[in-house]
């Protein structure tokens, strides 16, 4: 009787870690696949766009470290000076940042929040700066773009009214940003370049994204969150909106260097996935009843396993069956070759040899991504912090 309950026990759980390996596996066979008449698309419009104007924004908080320099270099742009305007939302940072930065081509709103948060920066932009754009761009404090970034965004504006351009790390200080580095690209290739290459939406980052104006302005004053990029991808996907991925636009992003970064930053990703799963499946029948597959898609993706856990859970599974029950392991085994597989895929091709020699830290990632689980909540709001710099 033992046995059969224990039997039991072991398909269910297999079933269930197989939902998220087969999403892996089968998005990144997607992304092998050629996007060819996008292309074509994306080259017409270049052949008639127009100048667009942009509005930058850059909410900051506590960003004293990074902010000047990101800012400085997105003032190189090869793009007309009057067709954009950078906004900093300076928020808890020091002075002597603040006179930095006023005396850049830019400008400098300095709110005092009682509970901070990116989407309450957001908002306040919106409600202070007046203007004609046509198109927003929002990008974190350490972000740092090329010359040519708003030219090359100009083209995809005539023809899309929600981007994502393709965020990468700039550094690679150690095994935790190599690994944080290598986990965004897997992201872009399932979430964003596959899902493109399928017709379905790409998935939001929370920063190197532009939106139609009008578009941004009417969803932003409904989010709430710090997960505010899944709550506004949530909004734009029940609206029907497409979000494309923008792979040649990059968006060069600090990656966390610490244990402690990393965890803080995964207790903030894992919060909002949860509070954006547990949002969206009320949504779910009518979503069905108005065959909404971006948003039903969306909220899958919500309820999957994060890889790291599931490396590490597969791998031990494997080892204690191989031990205990031999004839149940072949399956634990196989889930575990292709989960391994399909992530070798999705990393661009330079970075697979740099990533998978740092996969001895992934145990320890993985013991503070417990920890986080032990003590998330899924009803907290607040805004928790990564440190850049």
């Amino acid at each position: 009787m033992m046995w059969q309950i224990l039997h039991i026990i072991d398909i269910t759980l297999w079933v269930i870690i197989l939902g998220s390996v087969a999403y892996v596996a089968f998005f990144t066979f997607i992304s092998l696949f050629y996007e060819k008449e996008d292309r074509i698309a994306i080259h017409a419009a270049a052949l008639h766009n127009r100048m667009a104007k942009f509005l930058i924004l850059y909410p900051a908080y506590n960003e004293d470290r990074v902010i000047i320099n990101a800012v400085e270099r997105f003032l190189e742009q090869d793009y007309p000076k009057d067709h954009y305007t950078v906004v900093v939302i300076s928020d808890h940072m020091q002075s002597e940042t603040n006179e930095h930065l006023r005396k850049l081509p830019i400008t400098l709103l300095t709110p005092t929040f009682e509970k901070s948060s990116k989407a309450k920066a957001m908002q306040y932009a919106i409600n202070e700066v007046q203007g004609d754009f046509d198109n927003v761009v929002i990008l974190d404090a350490d972000n740092v773009v090329r010359p040519e970034f708003l030219s090359q965004l100009n083209v995809f504006c005539s023809v899309y009214d929600a981007i994502q351009c393709h965020r990468c790390a700039k550094n690679a200080d150690n095994s935790v940003a190599v690994l944080d580095g290598a986990s965004e690209e897997i992201n872009n290739t399932i979430f964003r370049k596959a899902h493109n290459r399928l017709g379905l939406a790409s998935a939001l980052i929370g920063s190197g994204m532009c939106f139609n104006y009008e578009l941004f302005k009417k969803n932003v004053f409904q989010l709430k969150t710090a997960g505010e990029d899944r709550e506004l991808e949530a909004l734009l996907l029940h609206q029907e909106i497409f979000i494309k991925y923008a792979p040649d636009i990059h968006v060069f992003d600090e990656k966390v260097n610490s244990q402690e970064s990393f965890q803080r930053q995964r207790m903030r990703w894992m919060t909002a996935q949860i509070q954006s799963l547990f949002s969206n499946l009320p949504k779910i029948p009518e979503a069905l009843i108005h065959g909404k597959i971006n948003f039903i898609d969306k909220t899958i993706q919500q309820a999957l396993i994060p890889r790291s856990i599931l490396i590490v859970l597969l791998t031990g599974i494997s080892i204690l069956m191989t031990i205990i029950v031999p004839q149940w392991s072949e399956k634990w085994w196989i889930l575990l070759a292709v989960l391994s597989f399909s992530l070798f895929i999705a990393i661009p091709r330079q970075l697979r040899i740099r990533s998978f020699s740092k996969a001895l830290a992934i145990p320890g990632l993985v013991l503070r991504m417990f920890r986080n689980i032990l003590h998330m909540d899924r009803k907290n709001t607040d805004f928790i912090h990564t440190q850049h710099g």
